[in-house]
C-alpha cells in the first residue's frame, strides 16, 4: 500500500499544503457570515440585533457538528496511520450516527424552543418586532440544520485522509451560494419575494444543503481510503463510540461554552444602547482572524493524529511548533487591523453614531486578546489530536465561564460599559497560562513516550 503523505512529506510543506485550502475555505465562511450581517443590518432597524441574539444557538449547532467531526477525524486518521482501514470505515459510520442524533435534537429545539429562547432577551431595547424576526430566523436554521451536520461530516472525512482541497471546495460552495442568495431573498430581487431576516436564514440553509450534497458526491468518487456505509450506521461498537465521544464531546463542550458565553454577554450588554450590535459586529469581524487559525488546525490535527498512530514523535513535535508560530502570526495581524482601522471595520454594518462611539474603543480593547489566542487555539487542537480533548474543554471552561463572564458582569456593574471589554484580554491571559501548563503535562505523559 502506498504510504499516505501525512507520514512522509516534509512537515512544513505538508502543513502548508493541507492547511491552505482549509484556511481559504474558512475565510470564505467568515466572509459570508459578515456579508450576511451586512445585508441584514441594511434591511431594517433591529434586524442585526435579531440575528445577533440567535447567534448562540447557531454556534451550538456548529459545536455539536464539530464534536462529531473531530472525534471521527482523529480516529479515522489514527486508524489509517495504524494501517487499519476497516476500523477507519467504522469510525466514519459512528461519526455520521452522532451527527444524525445531534440533528434530531436541534430539530426539536427549533420547533418547540426557538421562541422561548428569543423572548428570554426581552427588554426595552428588544421589543416584540426584533424578537419575532429572531424567532423566525432561528427556527429555520434549526429545523433545516441537517445540511450543516452532513456537510461537516464529509469535510472531516476528507481532512482525515489529507485531501483538504475537497473540504475547501465543499465549504466554499456553500458559502458562495449563501452570499449570492442573501440579497435576492432578503430584499426580494429577481422575482423572489422580499423575505427579510427569514430570507437570510433560507439562504444559509440552502447553501449548507447544497454543500452537503456535493460533499457526499465527492466523497463517494474521490475518497477511496474511507467508505461510509450508511446501511450499517446503526450497528454500534460501544468501545469505539466511547473513544470517539471522549475526543469529540470536549470539543462540543468547549464550543457550547462559547454559546453560553455569547448568550450571557447578550444579557449583560442588552441593557446598554447599541452594545449588543457592537458585540455582534465584533464576533462577525473576528472570524476573519480566528477562522484561518481554525483552518490551520484542520490541516494540523490529522497530521498529528496520523503520526501518533504511526509512532513518529519527531513529526508531531515539528507540526506543533510550526502551527503555533503560524497561528500567532495570523492573530497578530488581526490585532494590528483592529487597532489601526476600527471605524472602517464597524462601518460595514451601517452603524449608528452611538454604535461607533462605543464600538471603536471596544474593538481596540478586545483585540488585545488576539496577541495570545493564536497559540491557545492551536494548543487546544493539539490536545484533541492526541486524544486528550478534555484538556481543551477545561481551558475553555476556565476562560469563558470562570473568568470572562464574571469579569464582564462585575465590570459592567462597577465601572460601566467601557470596562466590560477588558474581560476578553484578561480571560485570554488565563487561557494561555493554563494551556501552556497542560501542553507541558501532555508532552511528558504522551509525546515523550511515543
Amino acid at each position: 500500500m502506498k504510504e499516505n503523505k501525512m507520514g512522509v512529506m516534509p512537515v512544513g510543506k505538508l502543513l502548508i499544503t493541507m492547511s491552505l485550502p482549509m484556511m481559504a475555505s474558512m475565510l470564505m465562511q467568515a466572509l459570508y457570515n459578515v456579508v450576511d450581517s451586512i445585508f441584514v443590518s441594511n434591511y431594517a432597524p433591529g434586524a442585526l440585533t435579531a440575528v445577533t441574539l440567535a447567534f448562540p444557538i447557531q454556534t451550538l449547532i456548529i459545536a455539536f457538528a464539530n464534536g462529531a467531526g473531530v472525534g471521527m477525524n482523529a480516529l479515522v486518521s489514527r486508524f489509517l496511520g495504524e494501517k487499519r482501514p476497516e476500523e477507519a470505515n467504522k469510525a466514519a459510520r459512528h461519526g455520521a450516527l452522532l451527527a444524525l442524533c445531534s440533528y434530531i435534537f436541534f430539530l426539536i429545539f427549533g420547533l418547540l424552543l426557538a421562541r422561548p429562547f428569543m423572548y428570554s432577551h426581552e427588554t426595552a431595547q428588544t421589543g416584540p418586532a426584533v424578537l419575532d424576526m429572531g424567532t423566525t430566523y432561528l427556527t429555520i436554521v434549526c429545523v433545516f440544520s441537517f445540511g450543516v451536520f452532513t456537510q461537516i461530516v464529509f469535510e472531516r472525512l476528507f481532512q482525515s485522509t489529507g485531501k483538504t482541497v475537497y473540504s475547501m471546495v465543499i465549504q466554499g460552495t456553500g458559502a458562495v451560494i449563501n452570499m449570492i442568495l442573501d440579497p435576492i431573498m432578503i430584499f426580494g430581487y429577481l422575482g423572489c419575494p422580499e423575505m427579510g431576516v427569514a430570507g437570510a436564514a433560507v439562504a444559509t440553509v440552502i447553501g449548507q444543503i447544497t454543500a452537503a450534497t456535493l460533499g457526499a458526491t465527492l466523497c463517494y468518487f474521490k475518497n477511496p481510503e474511507v467508505r461510509l456505509n450508511i446501511k450499517k450506521i446503526f450497528s454500534v461498537d460501544g468501545a469505539l463510540l466511547k473513544r470517539m465521544l471522549l475526543i469529540g464531546v470536549p470539543t462540543t463542550i468547549m464550543q457550547a461554552i462559547g454559546s453560553v458565553m455569547s448568550y450571557a454577554m447578550d444579557l449583560i450588554l442588552v441593557a446598554f444602547e447599541a452594545a449588543t450590535d457592537v458585540f455582534g459586529a465584533y464576533f462577525k469581524i473576528q472570524s476573519f482572524v480566528c477562522m484561518p487559525v481554525f483552518g490551520l488546525n484542520a490541516g494540523m490535527v490529522p497530521i498529528i493524529a496520523y503520526n501518533y498512530g504511526a509512532g513518529n514523535r519527531e513529526r508531531i513535535i515539528k507540526t506543533i511548533k510550526l502551527s503555533i508560530i503560524i497561528g500567532e502570526g495570523i492573530t497578530t495581524l488581526g490585532f494590528l487591523a483592529f487597532q489601526l482601522m476600527p471605524e472602517a471595520l464597524l462601518g460595514m454594518f451601517n452603524p449608528s453614531a452611538e454604535m461607533l462611539r462605543i464600538g471603536v474603543p471596544a474593538l481596540r480593547i478586545i483585540s488585545i486578546h488576539f496577541l495570545m489566542c493564536g497559540a491557545c487555539i492551536v494548543i487546544g487542537s493539539v490536545f484533541q489530536a492526541l486524544g486528550n480533548g478534555i484538556y481543551s474543554a477545561i481551558v475553555s471552561f476556565l476562560r469563558q465561564l470562570v473568568v470572562l463572564l464574571p469579569v464582564a458582569y462585575v465590570f459592567s456593574k462597577v465601572f460601566g460599559l467601557e470596562a466590560v471589554w477588558w474581560c476578553f484580554p484578561i480571560a485570554e491571559a488565563v487561557s494561555l497560562t493554563v494551556s501552556v501548563i497542560l501542553l507541558i503535562r501532555i508532552n511528558k505523559k504522551v509525546i515523550s513516550k511515543i
